[in-house]
């Protein structure tokens, strides 16, 4: 019975697609939560050190500067912070061109605009920071990730700001809504997948294991599901699952997930996972 069982199991994945059951373990424990505001923490995170000081700052519509918003910038995703050095990713409502915002660590700003490149989704949904290289992502059901060099971080970085490489995924991702480093080539990913087809879960943690550390040229990347993010809410319906930020100094992962309905104003919330 057993050895048909795995049979059964084995040719279901083949089939349809499925993760196997180590894919699909959990290795990442639910240990806290904290409210997530709907107004200016419900896109992303990260945490920022600098001088000493450590700032944990959040992204949300109501984050937008008003002279950012001015020029058609009408969304900010998920946000990352290396060496003091702050970048948040931005997309326009009339889908010409995406834009990202770096603050140094002296607190100035400077803006890089990327012309859309052929075939690429005007979707701006977040940004990892590894070194000098930085990598982004679209929305929708993708086999890719996007790579430039990281403002601030890397000379090469200039405005207009080119794609400089891609990282190609061996299984499809959809509605990636952030990423972090775990490590130099490990990948920790939030995605909002409503449908769960890919993966046989909806609203998955992923973990993206690169070929190689970031460094210019084009990887690939292997594509693992780790378990379903929480879905709690006093509300039933749709779930938001949004930004990710890994804390190597304590070992806490951070997702956001918005509530469905009203209650994405009453209990959306961060929640704290650490290494089971």
């Amino acid at each position: 019975m057993r050895i048909l069982l795995a049979a059964v199991i084995s040719v279901a994945v083949l089939v349809l697609g499925l993760p196997t059951p180590a894919q699909a373990a959990t290795s990442w424990v639910t240990v806290g939560s904290d409210r997530a505001r709907a107004l200016d923490e419900s896109q992303g995170l990260t945490v920022i050190r600098r001088d000493g000081t450590v700032e944990y700052r959040y992204t949300g519509v109501g984050t937008i500067p008003a002279d950012v918003s001015s020029r058609g910038y009408d969304h900010v995703g998920d946000p990352d912070s290396v060496n003091g050095w702050y970048v948040e990713p931005y997309q326009r409502a009339d889908q010409n061109g995406k834009m990202f915002r770096a603050q140094s660590p002296t607190g100035a700003w400077t803006e890089y605009f990327h012309p859309l490149a052929s075939g690429e989704a005007y979707n701006n949904s977040w940004t990892a920071l590894t070194g000098a290289w930085m990598l982004s992502g679209e929305y929708g059901t993708m086999n890719r990730l996007l790579g430039f060099a990281a403002p601030g971080l890397n000379p090469a970085a200039t405005s207009p700001l080119p794609l400089a490489f891609t990282v190609q995924l061996d299984h499809a991702a959809r509605d990636v809504q952030g990423c972090d480093f775990f490590s130099a080539t490990v990948l920790l990913c939030s995605s909002d997948d409503p449908a769960g087809t890919l993966f046989g879960i909806t609203k998955p943690l992923l973990r993206i294991d690169l070929s190689g550390t970031p460094d210019g040229g084009n990887l690939t990347g292997h594509v693992t599901a780790l378990r379903q993010l929480p879905l709690q809410s006093s509300c039933s319906g749709t779930f938001e699952a949004e930004g990710i930020d890994y804390q190597e100094g304590d070992g806490t992962l951070r997702v956001i997930v918005m509530s469905p309905s009203v209650c994405i104003v009453l209990d959306s919330k961060t929640w704290r996972f650490r290494q089971g």
